[in-house]
Order: structure tokens, then C-alpha cells, then sequence
């Protein structure tokens, strides 16, 4: 299958943050948007983007950064931020 690799980048990263997501709505009554962009939205990104940066120029040539890879990432991420924003607005009502 073509770009699988690409295909799991963005499953596990939309899980990991639509776990973000549901624990903060477990948790919280009231959503604050500031902390939701920037810690399940934003900081996923940024370090996914690290960790890229990281593999390309650290490790000696045995791995290398892959920009597609981050896309695939911030897909996940904002894909559950999406799914996150509509369980916020189901959770609102009941």
C-alpha cells in the first residue's frame, strides 16, 4: 500500500491527541481555547516538527527528516482537534 507509513503517522498522532482531548473534556466544564490550541494543537505539531529536524540532523545519517512525515502528523493533529471540538460541543450540551 502506497504511503503507508504516512497513513500511521497520521493515525497515531490523532490518537494521541484525540486522548488529549477527551481527558481535558473529562475534566473540564468550561473549555479554555488558548490552552486547547496550543497544547492539542500546536505543540503536537511543533514537536512532531522537532522530532523531524532531530532525525535528519542527529543521528548520524541513519535516519533521516522527512517533511511529508510532519504533514502527516499535523493531519492527525488537527483531524482530532476537529473531532475534539465536536465532542466539546456535544459535552456543552448534556
Amino acid at each position: 500500500m502506497a504511503f503507508i507509513d504516512k497513513w500511521v503517522h497520521m493515525v497515531m498522532y490523532g490518537i494521541t491527541c484525540l486522548v488529549i482531548w477527551i481527558e481535558y473534556l473529562r475534566r473540564h466544564t468550561r473549555p479554555n481555547y488558548g490552552k486547547l490550541f496550543v497544547w492539542a494543537w500546536l505543540m503536537p505539531i511543533l514537536m512532531s516538527g522537532l522530532i523531524e529536524l532531530l532525525q535528519e540532523y542527529c543521528t548520524g545519517g541513519r535516519r533521516a527528516g522527512d517533511w511529508l512525515d510532519l504533514a502527516a502528523n499535523a493531519i492527525g493533529v488537527s483531524t482530532a482537534a476537529l473531532i475534539g471540538l465536536v465532542l466539546l460541543r456535544y459535552h456543552a450540551r448534556h
